[in-house]
């Protein structure tokens, strides 16, 4: 019995063997050297896999060849069920590539070949490509479509396509003309360095257009035929993305133009050489929502396949095995009143140092105009500027010493000097005598004394100050702006004389000409401002958030204290009725106080708070002048970098704009 049982089961064992030899039918090595090739395309890298009679480095380069267009993109491809055919087998090969804003999807059908105990590959260009054959590669065309605008209050046409001309040498014009002789002619005619031009002419192919300038068709005084009359010289109509004027908020809006190597390497891949993007500004930042995406073409032709050929063929040599249609960019709104604007720039325009006239809506938060001058070199001093903000941050002392029961009909002392921890402090040359001694707090906030203010550090604590400049909506953060801007730095703690120097808006505290906008404006509101500029962010397309550094081709502002990182809106904001005080505060400025220049402004009264502060390290120091404002709806800043006296200075600037606002 035993016997038998041992023979069963050894009969059960062969049996199984036997079927088990039978379900190997080489179908695991199969799908192994089907998986391997799958994996080889993804890789674009078919090195380590063998091929039926061809090197695996010549199908390589023909594989590189054929998807060169297609850099930096590689496929994802998978492997599908095997089908097996004794010593062959097909599989197929499932492609999908992220093209563009879509995906680009295939199956193809590959061979494999055994050959002894090994499976390869059968070589095939269909492989890559569906009807793919020898000798052909795949090609990528692409097209923008039009640029969105960049829209202002009510939707006024900021930024959108304007005429222009493109001035330039085109080489095939030249003729038997020296090709140095008409660049310099023209360098000359259109204000452009001769040499240099002359340089990229001769550097150029024979078939090249050189450009040497692009001119707005509006106003130009370069004609038609001074540029005619140079062999070679020609003009091209085009359309391009342009601000009302060269100079337009061009620090807040940026510009257009070919991509930079910097920028094509941040890309990621989205742009490539010869693409137009935003440079700067809201153009940068927003750059994805107002460029939308390129079409997308992809054909599969002849390698040996020349343009010319293209070109003179009655019907496209090219078959489009996929292609994506655009998708139009978004119209980038933003509360920038044209008119405003364009009054706060023609208001700095003689205006040497760097400055900055910012306006904006208390009751919305709007900003209006951000207008930086001549002298701030292209940098964005308006929003992004970074400067000790002297007496106007005697608006924050007096909503602390209220905080602390002051009144404006409160007493203080106002004394010629006074000194702390052996610096001697003093208030402003010419300083009026009469309103020495024991003066109210709406008086001394008036003549701007700076003793009376840095008296009160007993009893106002840098933690206060900081609490008090939040409560008006400076030293925070600005999500609703939605572009790069600096609203303000006040350190929490500060002692001996740096805390007294910040109770007159010096030592570390810092605002931008924005903040300083916006701390008038929280007074005008009764409430803190929270500014707005762009009104429909698409925060999937944007670069970049509401905080950051300039994106100009400009130098940094003169401070060099390292701003603190912004704080979260206040716990505690103004209420209207510590507005209303510093309202009445800011009315004596313009009724007793050194503003009275601003009592003929038309229309509602003003209320104002100069400001001068000193910077740098010469004897006698430079100072930054400041003067803001509040009139009706309205609340605006004017900065000078370098500028004297804030009444002086700022003062006249600040009354010409008011006075022509309206």
């Amino acid at each position: 019995m035993g016997n038998s049982k041992k023979l069963s089961l050894a009969m059960v064992g062969i049996i199984l063997g036997a079927s088990l030899a039978a379900c190997d039918d080489g179908r695991g090595d199969a799908e192994a050297a089907a998986n391997q090739l799958a994996s080889a395309f993804a890789a674009l890298d078919v090195g380590p896999v063998a091929f039926e009679g061809r090197d695996s480095s010549a199908v390589n380069e023909q594989l590189k060849e054929v998807f060169k267009a297609l850099e930096p993109d590689k496929p994802a491809v998978e492997a599908g069920e095997l089908t097996l055919d004794g010593d062959t087998a097909t599989v197929p090969l499932n492609y999908t590539w992220n093209i563009a804003s879509a995906e680009w999807k295939y199956t193809v059908s590959a061979k494999l070949k055994k050959s002894g105990a090994d499976w390869l590959a059968v070589w095939d260009p269909a492989d890559l490509a569906p009807d793919l054959a020898e000798g052909e590669i795949l090609t990528k065309g692409t097209q923008s479509p039009q640029r969105a605008d960049i829209l202002g209050a009510g939707d006024a046409q900021l930024v959108t396509y304007r005429p222009v001309v493109n001035v330039g040498i085109d080489k095939p014009r030249l003729g038997s003309a020296d090709a140095a002789a008409s660049a310099t002619k023209l360098a000359q005619l259109v204000g452009v360095d001769p040499a240099g031009y002359a340089q990229q002419v001769a550097a150029s192919g024979a078939e090249a257009f050189v450009l040497a300038i692009t001119l707005r068709e509006e106003g130009r005084t370069v004609t038609d035929q001074q540029i005619a009359e140079i062999p070679g010289a020609r003009g091209i109509a085009a359309t391009v993305p342009l601000a009302p004027s060269r100079t337009f908020a061009r620090a807040v809006l940026g510009s257009v133009g070919e991509a930079t190597a910097e920028q094509i390497e941040a890309s990621g891949g989205a742009l490539t050489a010869g693409d137009v993007t935003g440079i700067g500004g809201l153009q940068q930042q927003y750059d994805a929502q107002l460029r939308g995406t390129d079409a997308v073409v992809i054909r599969a032709q002849r390698a040996d396949l020349t343009v010319d050929q293209i070109r003179a063929a009655a019907t496209d040599p090219r078959r489009v095995v996929f292609q994506v249609a655009p998708t139009p960019g978004t119209p980038l709104k933003t509360t920038l009143d044209p008119a405003l604007q364009s009054l706060a720039e023609t208001t700095l325009a003689g205006v040497g140092p760097a400055s900055a006239i910012v306006a904006l809506r208390p009751s919305t938060g709007a900003v209006l105009a951000a207008a930086s001058g001549p002298g701030s070199n292209g940098y964005n001093t308006a929003m992004l500027g970074q400067y000790a903000p002297g007496s106007t941050f005697k608006m924050v002392d007096s909503l602390a010493m209220l905080r602390n029961g002051l009144t404006p009909d409160s007493k203080v002392e106002c004394t010629p000097t006074l000194s702390v921890d052996g610096r001697t402090f003093k208030n402003a040359e010419g300083y009026p005598a009469g309103s020495l001694g024991s003066v109210t707090l709406r008086d001394a906030f008036a003549h701007s004394c700076n003793t009376a203010f840095i008296a009160a550090r007993d009893t106002v604590s840098q933690s206060q100050l900081e609490a008090a400049a939040m409560a008006m909506g400076v030293a925070v953060e600005a999500p609703s702006l939605g572009a790069a801007a600096f609203l303000g730095s006040v350190p929490g703690e500060a002692a001996g004389t740096e805390h007294a120097a910040s109770m007159i808006g010096q030592g570390k505290v810092l605002l931008s000409p924005l903040a300083a906008a916006v701390m008038a404006g929280s007074v005008a509101k009764g409430a803190p401002v929270s500014p707005q500029l762009v009104l429909n962010p698409d925060a999937g397309a944007a670069a970049g958030g509401t905080t950051g550094e300039p994106t100009a081709e400009a130098g940094s502002p003169s401070s060099t204290v390292t701003p603190e990182a912004p704080a979260q809106a206040s716990d505690k904001p103004i209420t209207a009725a510590e507005a209303a005080a510093l309202s009445d505060m800011m009315r004596a400025v313009v009724t007793s106080g050194h503003a009275g220049f601003l009592s003929t402004v038309p229309g509602a009264p003003v209320g104002a708070k100069t400001g001068t502060a000193e910077f740098g390290n010469e004897n006698p120091p430079k100072t930054h002048a400041w003067i803001v404002a509040v009139h009706g709806d309205l609340a605006v800043a004017v900065f000078v970098e370098d500028g004297g006296l804030g009444a002086t200075t700022s003062g006249p600037l600040l009354r010409q704009f008011l006075t022509a606002a309206g």
